[in-house]
């Protein structure tokens, strides 16, 4: 028995993640990591008496690609003589009927799809290929979008299913660098197929993955992997810490709440927003903490209100209006300022060559001369569109909210500017315009500066 798969032999039984004999669903979807997993549960399977099951979920998202991933799953599933499912879905048009991204619709689906299959079988336990990089990179996603610590404590080595708690989710393969990965399937001759669309970067993902961490691991910290499973370790703990405090009070609630630390009313609270089934982002968390007895609206169909004593409900939601307004900019001259919408502005045109470049929080560059000499600000409308900078395509602004989870009473009041034809450059909030960056080709630079009174 080789080395790497002694390894994942002992973090399932070190972790107690399977028990002999029992059957197992093995979700595979053609590439490197979950084609190793499969020969790894394969060569471990006899000795432990496990049963396993193939599973693969086609996203129908590459065309020709993604039935070929399918085909390689279902040809190496029989050459292995066990049993194989399958399930498809148009990712892309769920995404679009629930206004949510194709990667979260892609996983909603894919685990709609294992939990079901599972259960149909009589299946408990589902092994995901999920391993260290995963973990790297998802602490980084999560940082990016303001998760606290229940979110940076990152993925465990087992969990229940986030649409089945009957299922059980395990991952043995946590504490592998996808390289060790790689040198098993070669040295091994694992046949697997490599997915395009990971080297694209307009996923959010990838470009943390091929972008951000080669930058750090080079210039910052060449132990990054090591430091972030630590962290992430430190940070799993002490949000079972707080899960613990906060299930504790709230069925006893022995002292008042507004004499329990801020962490554990943010935990308190954050617990009530997910039994109402809402996202508990840190702003929802924060406001319903310091504004008790104020309604907030957290989407378009659910308004809750905290009663200061750390039980949160929900009420009836008001009608919601888009805030008009607008103000038309003339960038004549070098330089401007002025308020609108709450937010005060300043800007500045200097030539593209000579000068340094100012980088602060509320602050970016723009080519002048594609963002125009006249623009207008006004605040959020539906149907507005924006492509941000390194994605390919325009997407609704609705969608890039819901994904940012950003609540729909602050949407309406964010501000964007747009040039007279109604192309939107800039998003109060959003990382810049693709087409308005600055290029080899730019000849006058435009700096923009805002900051949110208000």
């Amino acid at each position: 028995m080789s080395e790497f798969v002694q390894h994942v032999a002992a973090s399932i039984c070190d972790r107690q993640l399977l028990k002999p004999g029992q059957p197992v669903l093995v979700a595979v979807s053609g590439g490197v990591d979950s084609m190793v997993l499969l020969e790894v549960m394969r060569r471990l399977a006899d000795v432990n008496r496990w049963r396993l099951t193939v599973a693969h979920f086609n996203h129908r998202l590459r065309g020709r690609s993604s039935n070929a991933d399918e085909r390689l799953v279902k040809r190496v599933a029989a050459n292995l003589r066990l049993p194989f499912v399958v399930g498809r879905a148009d990712v892309r048009r769920k995404a679009a009927a629930k206004r949510i991204s194709i990667e979260m619709a892609a996983r909603e689906a894919r685990h709609g799809f294992l939990a079901e299959a599972a259960l149909k079988r009589g299946i408990k336990t589902v092994v995901l290929a999920h391993h260290a990089d995963d973990q790297v990179e998802l602490f980084f996603l999560r940082l990016l979008r303001g998760a606290g610590s229940r979110g940076l404590g990152g993925m465990n080595w087992s969990n229940q299913s986030p649409v089945d708690n009957r299922v059980t989710l395990i991952r043995p393969l946590l504490d592998c660098r996808k390289e060790e990965l790689v040198e098993f399937a070669r040295d091994e001759h694992v046949l697997f197929r490599e997915d395009a669309s990971n080297q694209s970067t307009e996923y959010l993902r990838n470009r943390i993955r091929h972008e951000l961490l080669p930058l750090l691991r080079r210039h910052y910290q060449p132990a990054l992997d090591r430091v972030v499973a630590r962290q992430m370790e430190t940070l799993s703990a002490e949000s079972e810490l707080l899960n613990g405090l906060a299930d504790d009070w709230r069925r006893i609630r022995p002292p008042q709440f507004a004499g329990l630390a801020v962490a554990l009313q943010r935990r308190v609270l954050q617990k009530e927003l997910v039994a109402l089934g809402a996202a508990a982002d840190f702003e929802a968390v924060e406001r319903l903490r310091v504004e008790p007895g104020c309604p907030i609206s957290l989407s378009d169909d659910l308004t809750a209100v905290h009663d200061g004593s750390g039980k949160v409900r929900r009420v009836a939601s008001t009608a919601k209006t888009f805030v008009n307004g607008r103000m038309r900019i003339s960038f004549a001259g070098k330089a401007g300022q002025g308020s609108f919408g709450g937010v005060d502005w300043r800007w500045e045109v200097r030539a593209s060559k000579g000068g340094r470049l100012k980088f602060s929080t509320g602050a970016e560059w723009f080519d002048a001369d594609k963002v125009g000499s006249a623009v207008v600000l006004r605040h959020w409308r539906p149907g507005d569109r924006f492509q941000p900078s390194g994605m390919g395509r325009s997407v609704k602004l609705q969608d890039l909210f819901t994904n940012l989870k950003i609540p729909a009473e602050r949407r309406r009041r964010l501000v964007v500017a747009t040039t007279p034809k109604g192309e939107v450059w800039w998003v109060e909030g959003l990382r810049i315009a693709e087409r308005f960056k600055l290029s080899a080709e730019t000849r006058k630079r435009l700096w923009w500066r805002w900051r949110r009174k208000v």
